[in-house]
């Protein structure tokens, strides 16, 4: 199947936008979800996430509520002719068992009919909508396509890769995700630490493990320095800070003693953080990795079943080419990139005016080129930076505590994206990728 860019270019997954880049003269082929709305002219006819929730606020719970005011609808995705939405219709009531399965059928039926109205409307005729309702557990207990209930996707036969020969699962845990970048100083930790805090502030489950374990940036990024490591019955406690469980290095040794080791030893201690670490049951695993693409990330990276991966890069060159080392590394492991982020992206003085202190765009042009998706801009902030170093990173969402609207509108629309591409990716098990031209 191949899709078109067409309609001047615009893919909106999840309705979530990052800052417009420089355009390459790029000609993408391979399978992607590149979403190409970053890099055509924007669209007067296109499906919307918003689009998709306001029909549904004329189909109606059991309880008289809409499915929107209820809180059923848990996630919209939407690209192109594609989208899936996620229900809960037991939401806010744990206890409540789910409706029987032909009460399910009926409403999976009114939700694809509703939506297929909403997306006629913009002009797509033959939309492709997957319908899942899951329980609280976020566990699907129905899938219907077009309407019709299909049998639960089977889980994809493993390809001999080097990523998982020898990777293991973490228990209770749904989606493993590596935040990697070529090179240090790009804003790796920033980014994994925001990406965390953002989608707990979301209402999911999210660890976060420091696996850069010769440089650990946990302990000051989310305030731990005053807090002492907990081990119960030979499993370590995370500690739980900003709606995130945290576990790193950096509360188990000196930190201002250097950590001299060879690689087997720092394989050895990251296997310790993931499986003896009582994480419980998490949506989300964010690892943020060591810098580089050298034996320590690449083992690291060996270690663990990842779900995708999300590569960090500034918009200079220099970083680029690192940038896209990593991306090789992880594409060489069998391990999927969910999209790249460009930290550093703009400067906005006290003029109110925004300069490219490194340029910008480099990092949006870099994915496309690639075939990857691109989550959004960060820009360089004077809150961003002191939030970090107080260990307050919550503050980063707050425009009070953010110096303005800028950096709380930045981390929420990559969060957003980064959420729309594991639900694309997850529509895409199974079944071959869609090819992308961009013309």
């Amino acid at each position: 199947m191949m899709i078109q860019a067409g309609k001047g270019g615009r893919c909106p997954v999840g309705g979530a936008g990052g800052r417009q880049g420089s355009n390459g003269p790029y000609r993408r082929y391979k399978p992607t979800r590149t979403d190409v709305r970053h890099f055509g002219a924007p669209s007067t006819m296109a499906l919307t996430k918003d689009h998709i929730l306001d029909a549904l606020r004329g189909v109606m719970h059991p309880s008289g509520e809409d499915l929107v005011a209820r809180g059923c609808v848990i996630n919209i995705a939407v690209c192109d002719d594609q989208a899936s939405v996620r229900v809960c219709m037991t939401q806010g009531e744990p206890n409540t068992p789910q409706p029987e399965k032909a009460q399910l059928t009926r409403m999976g039926s009114v939700i694809d009919a509703t939506v297929r109205g909403a997306a006629s409307e913009q002009g797509i005729a033959n939309l492709q909508l997957i319908t899942e309702f899951v329980d609280h557990g976020g566990n699907v207990v129905m899938r219907l396509s077009g309407g019709k209930v299909t049998t639960p996707e089977s889980k994809r036969p493993e390809q001999d890769t080097p990523q998982n020969k020898d990777a293991t699962g973490v228990p209770g845990v749904k989606h493993i995700i590596a935040v990697g970048a070529g090179k240090g100083g790009v804003g790796k930790s920033t980014v994994a630490v925001n990406l965390a805090v953002g989608l707990a502030r979301k209402g999911h489950a999210v660890g976060l493990l420091d696996g850069d374990i010769y440089g650990p940036s946990l302990p000051t990024m989310m305030g731990l320095d005053a807090m002492e490591q907990q081990v119960l019955e030979g499993a370590l406690q995370p500690f739980y800070v900003h709606g995130v469980k945290c576990i790193t290095m950096g509360k188990l040794v000196d930190t201002d003693k250097p950590l001299i080791w060879r690689g087997p030893m720092a394989h050895g201690a990251f296997n310790q953080l993931v499986e003896r670490t009582q994480w419980g049951e998490l949506d989300y695993l964010i690892i943020d990795l060591p810098p580089g693409t050298g034996d320590v990330p690449l083992t690291l990276a060996q270690s663990v079943q990842l779900a995708g991966a999300v590569v960090v890069c500034t918009p200079q060159k220099v970083a680029q080419d690192d940038a896209v080392r990593a991306s090789g590394m992880f594409e060489s492991l069998g391990v999927e990139v969910l999209g790249v982020v460009e930290n550093m992206s703009f400067f906005i003085g006290d003029d109110g005016k925004e300069y490219d202190i490194f340029g910008r765009g480099g990092a949006q042009t870099m994915a496309q080129k690639l075939g990857h998706p691109f989550l959004g801009a960060v820009p360089i902030n004077m809150a961003l930076r002191s939030n970090g170093d107080s260990g307050r990173p919550s503050d980063n969402f707050d425009p009070k505590t953010a110096g303005g609207e800028a950096l709380p509108k930045a981390l929420e629309s990559m969060v957003d994206q980064f959420e729309a591409q594991v639900t694309l990716a997850q529509m895409g098990k199974g079944a071959s990728k869609p090819t992308l031209s961009i013309s």
